[in-house]
C-alpha cells in the first residue's frame, strides 16, 4: 500500500521529490479503514486549569484502543496551531489533545509562561483522568508530549519534570530563559520587549514588558538545555529549521548525547518557522518517529 501511494506522489510531484515521497507513512496521506463500532471522532475538550476553563479539541483515533495519547502544545501566540499533525497522528492510531492557554484564542483566565507551564500539566492531568481514559479510550500510561516553538518549551519542560511521559517532540523549540538570559544591553531590552510585543494577537491579561519580567526571573528554569539528563533516558525528536532556533536545539541535543543518552533522533528542515512549505515532510518525520515507539505491554 505504502509503495503505491509513494509512486502516485512521485508521479505528482516528480523526481525531485522522490526521497521525500518514498519516505511518506500512509497516515499522512491515506485515510484508515472505517471502524463502524469505534470510528474515529471529534470531541471539545473543556480543560479544567486552575479555576479557568482552557479550550481543547481531542482527536479521537478509531478502534476500541485504548489509544496512546499525544498532546500537542501550539506556541506564542499559537498563529501555526499545526493541526495536521494531529491529523496524521490520529490516521496513525493516536489520540491526540490540542488545547489554547488561559488567556489565549477565547480561554478564559489571563496568559503568562508561568500559566502556560502550568495549562501544561493540566492537560496531561485531563488524559490521565480515569473518567477520561475511559470515556475517550485512551491508554493512560502512554502519553508523549510535543510542541512547536514556545509548545517545544512547554513539552520539554513537562517530559522533564515528568517521569511517566514516554517521550517528546520539539519542533523549532523556543528556549525562552536561554534568549532572555543573552540579554545584556537596554538595547538588546528593547529589541526583545518589542518582539514579544508582535505577537500579543489572541492573548489577554499581559503586557510585553511584564513577559519579558517573567521570562527573566525564571531565565534558569526555562532553559531547556539544562534538562538533557532529565530527558536522556526517554526518545526524543527533535526537529529544527531555519529559524535561529536551531542552535539551541542542537545544544541540547548535544547535551543528551554528552550524559549517554542515545534515543534522540534530530531532523532539519531548511524551511521557516512555521514549516511553510515543509507540512507534508514535518508530518511524516512525526509519524515515522511515533511508529518506532515500542507498544505497552497489556
Amino acid at each position: 500500500m505504502r509503495s503505491l501511494l509513494a509512486a502516485a506522489l512521485l508521479a505528482l510531484c516528480g523526481s525531485a521529490s522522490a526521497e521525500i515521497a518514498q519516505n511518506i507513512p500512509a497516515a499522512v496521506v491515506a485515510d484508515p479503514p472505517m471502524d463502524k463500532a469505534y470510528p474515529a471522532d471529534l470531541q471539545v475538550a473543556a480543560i479544567s486549569s486552575h479555576g479557568s476553563i482552557m479550550h481543547g479539541v481531542l482527536y479521537i483515533a478509531s478502534g476500541l484502543g485504548p489509544h496512546p495519547a499525544l498532546l500537542f502544545m501550539h506556541g506564542f501566540p499559537g498563529d501555526e496551531q499545526s493541526l495536521d499533525l494531529a491529523q496524521s497522528a490520529r490516521r496513525a492510531g493516536w489520540n491526540v489533545l490540542t488545547f489554547h492557554y488561559r488567556g489565549s484564542w477565547g480561554s478564559e483566565g489571563t496568559f503568562s509562561f508561568s500559566h502556560a507551564v502550568e495549562d501544561a500539566d493540566s492537560a496531561i492531568a485531563f488524559l490521565r483522568d480515569s473518567a477520561n481514559a475511559k470515556k475517550y479510550r485512551i491508554d493512560t500510561r502512554r502519553i508523549v508530549v510535543a510542541g512547536h516553538s514556545m509548545g517545544g518549551l512547554m513539552a520539554a519542560h513537562s517530559c522533564m519534570r515528568d517521569k511517566s511521559i514516554i517521550g517528546a517532540i520539539l519542533i523549532s523549540a523556543w528556549n525562552v530563559g536561554g534568549e532572555v538570559a543573552a540579554v545584556k544591553t537596554d538595547a538588546d531590552r528593547s529589541q526583545e520587549i518589542a518582539s514579544f510585543a508582535d505577537s500579543m494577537e489572541s492573548l489577554v491579561g499581559c503586557t510585553p514588558e511584564g513577559l519579558f519580567s517573567e521570562a527573566m526571573a525564571h531565565r534558569s528554569e526555562w532553559n531547556f538545555t539544562a534538562y538533557a539528563e532529565a530527558l536522556a533516558s526517554r526518545p526524543l525528536l527533535v526537529v529544527t529549521s531555519d529559524d535561529g532556533n536551531a542552535p539551541d536545539s542542537d545544544a541540547l541535543v548535544a547535551a543528551i548525547r554528552k550524559v549517554g543518552g542515545t534515543a534522540v533522533t534530530e531532523i532539519h528542515f531548511p524551511t521557516d518557522h512555521p514549516y511553510s512549505d515543509h507540512r507534508i515532510a514535518l508530518q511524516a518525520a512525526v509519524v515515522r518517529w511515533l511508529e518506532t515507539l515500542e507498544p505497552e505491554n497489556p
